[in-house]
């Protein structure tokens, strides 16, 4: 049992360092035109559906926790409550779907219900932060936005989930 933890925490820990490197380098990529500041395609998020499907919810939340430390750190404050709550509700949400509707909706719908799930989180705390209801005229162009970048999120997760499997089967071949 020990060795499973062990195994497990440092898979964790790459893909941790996967997600943080994904999120970095969507920093590079340009602001879409009429879309709110810092909206981003959410990459990191692949590392975490993955998680959420392979290691449990509690590791998917840790790298998730993480991932939103590093905005806080490398973005401020309002990025930081951006990506935890965006983060904590799509993260439970995809964990869920994984888990109890995986083969009707498929990972480009879990990724998609994911993304809009993200968005939602954001706006509920920008609405906090901000102290008005106006920023839900938002609401519409992040689902847009949100249905997008899910959908290339999600065909993006299908390519490269073959690799994500490899690299677990390394961490887990020698457990039981």
């Amino acid at each position: 049992m020990k060795k499973n933890l062990t195994y497990k925490t440092a898979l964790a820990a790459i893909l941790c360092a996967q997600a943080l490197a994904l999120g970095f380098i969507e920093n590079f990529i340009p602001a879409f035109p009429f879309m709110p500041p810092g909206a981003k395609p959410g990459f990191s998020n692949i590392i975490t559906m993955f998680a959420a499907g392979s290691l449990g919810l509690p590791w998917a939340v840790v790298i998730t926790l993480i991932k939103a430390l590093f905005a806080f750190a490398t973005r401020g404050v309002t990025a930081g409550a951006m990506s935890f709550a965006g983060g904590i509700v799509s993260t439970l949400v995809m964990y869920l779907l994984l888990k109890y509707a995986d083969k009707i909706l498929g990972l480009i719908g879990i990724s998609v219900i994911g993304a809009l799930c993200h968005n939602a989180g954001q706006l509920l705390v920008s609405v906090f932060i901000t102290g008005s209801s106006k920023t839900f005229y938002y609401a519409p162009a992040l689902a847009i936005f949100g249905l997008i970048t899910g959908v290339v999120t999600g065909v993006i997760f299908k390519a490269v989930l073959p690799a994500l499997e490899k690299q677990k089967k390394y961490f887990f071949k020698f457990v039981e």
